[in-house]
């Protein structure tokens, strides 16, 4: 029988903000999928959801779903969140890099929540999650 080893408070409070942004990833992509919703945008941005590729799309949904249940399965302390983290980094690379290939302007606050967050976010849960197997505290 393995010993159970007790995870420190801040593996909560880490996950905890990492499912959060994630959820709101999905109610991003979500919002998205409503053409009412999408009235609501900016023309410039309406114009590039409406415009891009489906697997573009499907890149995004694949970062913020997969996001979701890794996390959730971090929660529940399965290794297979290594490999779901890893899943959601190649959709957010793919919904990242169309963007920047399309030759988008951003200003620097984009720059640092479109591009920079997310796939830092990315590496660092895939990281983290590497730390926590480390530690024992996934099982």
């Amino acid at each position: 029988m393995k010993a159970k080893v007790k995870v420190h408070w801040s593996f909560w409070l880490i996950i905890g903000l990492a499912l959060t942004w994630n959820l709101l990833g999905v109610i991003n992509f979500l919002v998205q999928l409503n053409p009412e919703m999408l009235q609501h945008y900016r023309e410039s941005e309406r114009a590039m959801i409406e415009n891009r590729p489906l697997w573009v799309t499907l890149g995004f949904a694949l970062g913020v779903f997969s996001g979701s249940l890794a996390c959730i399965l971090l929660m529940l302390k399965k290794p297979s969140a290594l490999y779901v983290f890893v899943v959601s980094f190649i959709g957010v690379l793919i919904a990242i890099l169309y963007s920047l290939s399309i030759g988008i302007e951003l200003g620097v606050g984009e720059v640092i929540g479109v591009i920079i967050m997310p796939i830092g976010l990315a590496l660092f849960l895939i990281w983290y999650c590497k730390g926590c197997e480390k530690r024992k505290w996934v099982v």
